[in-house]
């Protein structure tokens, strides 16, 4: 199997706009046999109204939910058009908002049946001004959640925190099995050249927390290489050492290149082969 487990379509707000055709002709190009289309969900209005910061940010960060049966519609199509070249699934990147599980919840309970792989991700945290986008620019990122949590490894732990409440959260039946993105926070650390932008002990307490909340929940993680190519960051979620952590405690790992352009389809997968090939278990 080789599967490209995290993608978007010409639905997202901030992506290329490319007919997502593109996306899958590039995955069958290059050997794909599996295809994961997983578009961000809508979010809720009034948690929308409590955002700050950059306005592109909160604009774009999911789709509409009068986009939502198109998306599922022409993502079936298309599906179906290649289903003897490709095998596609369909699903949503799904944001996990503490205040606001009972709508997530209920949008999983009308659109999960329709889902065959979906994503739980974390994007937003409480910051300067309100809810904060956390992988929008160095600069925002600085204002709105560095600053307002005191420096980058306060902000790193809350993130940590509240990733513990996603993945032990109650979201009904429809829940994603598989948690994106799991060190997103660190998406600009190459940005703050004056502080310590590694795993403090606490943070390293809260990650092993996580991931044994994720082998007690049977979740699969997210990994992503779109992390590689970004400045600020020029490495994978999650970096080896917590990749090798996780595969210690026997996690399920889904490549992911997060491509939002038809070129970034398998972006990385060589570095994910390190830790698909038999002695993995040993490193």
């Amino acid at each position: 199997m080789k599967w490209d487990g995290h993608t978007h379509s010409e639905f997202c707000p901030h992506g290329s706009g490319e007919d997502t055709e593109l996306f899958i002709r590039s995955a069958i190009k290059q050997g794909m046999t599996d295809y994961s289309i997983t578009e961000h969900a809508p979010l809720p209005p009034d948690f929308l109204a409590r955002c700050a910061g950059a306005q592109k940010a909160i604009d774009t960060a999911g789709i509409s939910i009068n986009d939502v049966e198109p998306y599922l519609n022409k993502m079936n199509k298309l599906k179906q058009k290649y289903r003897s070249q490709l095998n596609i699934h369909i699903g949503f990147e799904v944001d996990y908002l503490s205040d606001y599980e009972n709508w997530t919840r209920d949008f999983l309970n009308e659109y999960g049946l329709y889902s065959d792989h979906s994503i739980l991700s974390l994007h937003f945290l409480p910051g300067s001004g309100g809810y904060r986008a956390i992988d929008y620019s160095a600069e925002d990122y600085q204002q709105g959640i560095v600053s307002f949590y005191g420096s980058f490894q306060f902000a790193q732990e809350a993130y940590f925190g509240m990733m513990r409440h996603l993945v032990k959260s109650d979201l009904g039946i429809y829940k994603p099995t598989r948690i994106g993105h799991m060190t997103l926070c660190r998406k600009f650390k190459n940005y703050f050249t004056k502080e310590d932008t590694g795993f403090s002990a606490k943070t390293e307490q809260l990650i092993d927390y996580f991931l044994n909340e994720v082998v007690i929940g049977e979740y699969a993680l997210d990994y992503n290489t779109s992390g590689m190519f970004k400045d600020w960051c020029r490495e994978p979620y999650p970096p080896d050492k917590l990749t090798s952590l996780a595969v210690k405690k026997q996690i399920p790992l889904v490549f992911g290149s997060d491509a939002h352009f038809s070129k970034d389809v398998g972006r990385g997968y060589e570095r994910f082969e390190r830790w698909s090939a038999p002695d993995t278990q040993n490193s």
